[in-house]
């Protein structure tokens, strides 16, 4: 996803973590310059330990013990117990759409954690003073205030066919997330019987929670029209969707700018 013109920006970084790369965009900020420079190094460490914390690819990370049995729940950072009560959530307002529970080799909440890690980000930025700001980790968007004279940060999402070309820009107030299977091909798995899904070309849902965001794209995703009514149901959740045919879909009350 990409920001459009949304003013100058005052202070970038971008951190490689979680298997991607974590963008910061800084518009302005009310404390002293060091002080951002101390929160930024301090939620990069946070991010480093997320992935630590939860990457099913390292055979010594707490979840990967929790998955082989190693561990118990309650003896495994606290962000975890966290984490699976967010997954639980999901699991429930999608219908089982999302089902971190159902993937093999046990529990893997790989399809929310990365938007709540950034989620927290974006809350620790904001308490050390920033006012406005984007994060963008691999297409989970978390947002701080908006640029001046605007309510809203205008995101493009990236056409799922058509690498120089974007499908449309939505107005996003808080949160977006986008899922689908055109960059890392078919690793969206079917709860329901563990094989990829192919019910979706893009999909993207905004909300107040970059988590739960990131977690009802997923689902989204795997469950297309199947799921669509479900998720766009949801109290302040709005979203877009393109099928494989190429059809488009957009719930009622999502804003397209530009």
């Amino acid at each position: 996803m990409t920001v459009r013109s949304a003013g100058e920006v005052r202070f970038s970084h971008d951190e490689e973590v979680m298997g991607t790369v974590v963008s910061f965009r800084i518009l302005s900020y009310r404390c002293a310059d060091q002080v951002l420079l101390e929160a930024l190094g301090e939620v990069c460490a946070f991010l480093h330990y997320v992935d630590d914390t939860f990457s099913t690819w390292k055979p010594a990370s707490p979840i990967s013990r929790l998955r082989r049995n190693e561990v118990a729940i309650s003896d495994v950072p606290a962000e975890i117990p966290t984490v699976l009560t967010l997954c639980e959530e999901a699991r429930s307002i999608s219908g089982g759409w999302f089902d971190p529970w159902a993937m093999p080799g046990g529990v893997d909440p790989t399809g929310l954690v990365k938007g709540w890690a950034i989620e927290q980000s974006a809350g620790l930025l904001s308490d050390a003073g920033v006012d406005a700001a984007i994060l963008n980790g691999g297409g989970d968007i978390a947002v701080i205030g908006a640029p001046e004279g605007s309510s809203y940060w205008p995101v493009g999402i990236q056409h799922p066919w058509r690498s120089d070309a974007l499908a449309c820009s939505l107005a996003v107030e808080a949160a977006v997330a986008t899922s689908g299977s055109y960059e890392r091909g078919l690793h969206l798995l079917d709860p329901r019987n563990a094989l990829p899904s192919r019910q979706v070309a893009s999909a993207t849902v905004t909300g107040p929670s970059l988590a739960i965001c990131d977690a009802l794209a997923t689902a989204l995703a795997v469950g297309g029209d199947a799921v669509w009514e479900r998720i766009v149901g949801l109290a302040g959740v709005e979203a877009y969707m393109i099928r494989p045919d190429g059809t488009e879909v957009a719930s009622d009350g999502i804003i397209v700018v530009g």
